[in-house]
């Protein structure tokens, strides 16, 4: 068996390898830039839990690379893509429960929302067949 870089071939392909690349530079800024990702984030550790940084490498980094490189690299694997979908919806899903739950109300939460929904979108339109 060879391995060759699957490159996306159709409009579908494209658009959930773009919400892989998204999630692969998400896990990457967490991974070497912990401190700005959690700026970003708007997460500050305390200095009684420096290894709040910690968790945003391990944790947070590498659910974001693991499932990104595996969808880029493994090529057009349909359930990849749809692992991918279904846990950035899911993620939209917690920031609307906290918005509906924890006065979560602002405009940064919105704004994440709308991303998170995007990045759903993506691989899901693909592998439900609505973009081929």
């Amino acid at each position: 068996m060879e391995f060759e870089f699957p490159w996306p071939l159709s409009q579908g392909e494209w658009l959930a390898w773009s919400s892989a690349i998204v999630t692969l530079v998400f896990g990457l800024l967490l991974l070497f830039a912990p401190g700005l990702s959690l700026r970003i984030l708007r997460l500050r550790p305390t200095e009684a839990h420096p290894e709040a940084v910690g968790e945003a490498r391990a944790t947070m980094a590498g659910f974001y690379l693991g499932l990104g490189l595996c969808c880029l690299l493994l090529g057009n694997q349909p359930f990849l893509y749809l692992a991918l979908g279904l846990c950035w919806g899911l993620t939209a899903f917690g920031r609307i429960v906290s918005m509906m739950s924890d006065r979560g109300n602002t405009l940064y939460n919105w704004v994440s929302l709308a991303l998170e929904i995007v990045l759903a979108a993506l691989p899901l339109l693909f592998v439900l067949g609505i973009v081929a």
